[in-house]
């Protein structure tokens, strides 16, 4: 058993923490933020994951998981320690490092013995040698330690999947005890066969980026074959689908929608496109998703705009607010754009989310949250579907038909059956598919 140390309770500290914990190792979780800890202590979660309350709820009771907002303490009680500090992206489009310097600096200040320093979150490339040098410089015993880049690969809405069950592991680091300890650390998976990659700092912490960046490449990329579709007559699921089946190409994130957002892929492209300018490395691609991307969210809402005309005036219901289904993360959610676009064009808003009402209404709290998709699509003018919950897989063209004003619909996610909202007199739009004609 290790005693680890996780650095911030946000995303990624809190399901590596209690994943940790679950190997079996005491791991404390700290955070400057005291109402964060007051939450956690109280047993409440303060992120919408699932699966992630039944974690840190067995371990808890387990006494391997605790947190803390004593961050010295719980770095001078610690073998290893995992900075998990968020780094949001900046107004110049680079990571905001700021917190991962702080840490740095309050763990130099307090090594009492040899330790591993981990870097979890998603930092540039050359970050890891800063790190090390902000920690010896506030090392004034000149205390030993061994420096490690570890990314994270979590998919928000299965997080506690990705951590307990992952496709690899990479660990960054020069030290050949500190790619041991780390190994210890990450046991039970290495024991399961989960590839290990041991590489240098600087290739472990450009995986992450590369990765996050050809992931958006592909869906940014469907979208644009969607539009394609649209004009002539083609399926987009059917073109992904057959594209999918190759295995050079594989079907993952084959999915054409209202284009992607979360914590993770609008930042890390841009912070790589940031990187490889510094360096005068032009990445013309990874600036084509961008580009394509914001374009997308517009396509929504000017497809939502040919079926309705103007929105002056008019009641629009909203199915889904967070970037995507098992999340409450609103951040760069489509949703965003839809909703600014018709509240500046003088629309008013219904609006349910199963989990992110709340989130959402920190941008946006003069629109009208329900509690269910039937009151958010009563006596509306139309409805936009943007986020892919089941709930709204299942909803019954009749239904919602009978509830609404005017049958008009907008399924930017393709959940609903074509055949049966024609069926229903609905005028209707989706992303990539043609009328159905069967």
């Amino acid at each position: 058993m290790r005693h680890i140390a996780i650095i911030g309770t946000g995303y990624v500290g809190l399901v590596s923490g209690s994943g940790i914990s679950d190997f079996g190792h005491k791991v404390i979780c700290a955070d400057i933020s005291e109402e964060k800890i007051k939450v956690l202590q109280a047993g409440k979660i303060p992120i919408y994951e699932p699966g992630l309350d039944e974690l840190i709820d067995r371990n808890t009771k387990a006494e391997r998981l605790s947190f803390s907002t004593d961050v010295g303490k719980t770095i001078r009680d610690s073998e290893v320690i995992f900075i998990a500090v968020g780094t949001p992206q900046s107004e110049n489009g680079e990571a905001d490092i700021s917190a991962v310097k702080a840490v740095a600096k309050t763990i130099g200040q307090n090594l009492n013995s040899r330790k591993v320093v981990c870097t979890k979150s998603t930092v540039p490339i050359g970050t890891g040698k800063l790190v090390m040098s902000i920690i010896n410089e506030n090392n004034p015993e000149k205390m030993e330690f061994d420096y490690v880049s570890n990314p994270e690969f979590l998919r928000e809405g299965s997080a506690v999947k990705d951590f307990l069950w992952p496709d690899r592991l990479v660990i960054g680091t020069e030290s050949d005890w500190g790619f041991e300890v780390m190994r210890d650390v990450y046991r039970p998976l290495y024991i399961n066969e989960t590839p290990i990659i041991h590489t240098t700092v600087e290739t472990s912490e450009l995986i992450k980026y590369a990765s996050n960046a050809f992931l958006s490449l592909k869906i940014s990329y469907i979208n644009e074959i969607s539009a394609l579709c649209e004009k002539v007559g083609a399926d987009v699921h059917v073109v992904a689908k057959t594209m999918g089946s190759d295995g050079r190409i594989s079907p993952k994130f084959l999915h054409p929608g209202p284009g992607f957002g979360g914590s993770c892929f609008p930042k890390d492209i841009s912070a790589l496109v940031s990187m490889a300018q510094n360096k005068n490395v032009p990445m013309r691609t990874i600036q084509a998703a961008i580009e394509t991307n914001a374009h997308q969210k517009k396509r929504m809402v000017k497809k939502l705009q040919v079926l309705t005309g103007d929105f002056s005036g008019l009641t629009i219901g909203i199915l889904g607010l967070a970037f995507k289904s098992k999340t409450d993360d609103v951040r760069e959610s489509a949703s965003l754009e839809m909703v600014g676009s018709l509240l500046k064009a003088g629309a008013q808003v219904k609006a349910y989310d199963p989990e992110a009402n709340t989130s959402f209404a920190e941008f946006y709290p003069q629109i009208t949250y329900c509690k269910t998709w039937e009151e958010a699509v009563k006596d509306t003018d139309a409805v936009a579907v943007m986020t892919e919950w089941n709930e709204f897989r299942t909803m019954d063209a009749k239904t919602l038909k009978n509830l609404m004003k005017s049958p008009i619909i907008l399924d930017t996610r393709n959940i609903l059956s074509r055949k049966e909202l024609q069926k229903n007199g609905f005028s209707f739009d989706n992303v990539g598919r043609p009328m159905e004609t069967k």
